[in-house]
């Protein structure tokens, strides 16, 4: 009877044992399951956003990623972005604007040089538009100063003429280096956001971190775009304007000739 009282004891303690060792270790494993199921539930959004995004058009992606990045540091990279495309499209019309039908230009000057004389040649230059006809309007303006203050004239005012063209650009390149650097100060700023919420929950689970991470990333890749889209403009006005400074020297280096012709008559 004795023995059977001791074995029954023994087997009460042990399960007792077996009891504690299970309550305590059911949060652990609650919590473990609770942080599976978060991530899992992480992973999901994250995909049927994608599959979401996926169906839009791509300025409808950009504009609502833009808007779940914030406006602290969406809206200083959407102001550069909008201030280069305007100083570029305005730079664009400009030197489109400037651009003139150069032989015929040259011919009609020519023409107007044999048949009428100077002065009916630096009406035409005046009243046409662009960089070249400037150029031939203040060479045949100093015709009377001799071909030595023409050439002059045409290096100085080709220098003054290529500096117009290039006005603003020194602006677009400054908002390509700024564009990428808000982005990234982003990054910093939401780095910092989601360790701080790491330490407010004591706790590293996808949820906590999620909202930090993706307004870094955000940040980021707004202001790396805005920065491509105007880096795109910013090199092609500078094709525009080398090809149109190429014109120029060639005009005036055909305008001396003309005047060197004209001299000698």
């Amino acid at each position: 009877m004795k023995k059977l009282f001791l074995v029954l004891a023994a087997a009460t303690l042990s399960f007792g044992a077996a009891f504690a060792q299970d309550a305590n270790e059911a949060p652990a494993q609650e919590a473990a399951v609770e942080q599976v199921v978060e991530a899992e539930a992480a992973e999901v959004a994250e995909v049927a956003e994608v599959e979401e995004l996926a169906g839009e058009p791509m300025h409808f992606a950009l504009m609502k990623k833009f808007l779940e990045g914030g406006w602290g540091w969406m809206l200083p990279v959407l102001v550069c972005l909008v201030l280069g495309l305007a100083i570029a499209i305005e730079r664009i019309l400009y030197l489109t604007f400037a651009q003139i039908n150069t032989k015929k230009f040259i011919a009609e000057v020519e023409n107007l040089l044999n048949t009428q004389g100077i002065d009916a040649a630096k009406e035409y230059c005046r009243n046409t538009r662009g960089p070249i006809a400037s150029i031939y309007y203040q060479g045949l303006l100093r015709y009377d100063q001799g071909l030595e203050a023409v050439e002059k004239a045409v290096v100085s005012y080709g220098s003054v003429q290529q500096g117009q063209m290039e006005s603003g650009l020194s602006w677009i390149s400054l908002f390509i280096a700024l564009s990428p650097s808000l982005g990234f100060m982003g990054t910093v700023v939401g780095m910092i956001q989601a360790f701080d919420d790491i330490q407010a929950q004591a706790t590293i689970s996808p949820a906590v971190v999620a909202g930090g991470i993706k307004v870094a990333l955000l940040t980021t890749m707004m202001g790396l775009i805005s920065a491509v889209i105007l880096q795109v403009f910013f090199n092609y006005i500078l094709s525009k304007i080398e090809g149109e400074v190429v014109k120029m020297e060639d005009t005036s280096i055909t305008l001396v000739d003309m005047l060197t012709a004209y001299s000698k008559r």
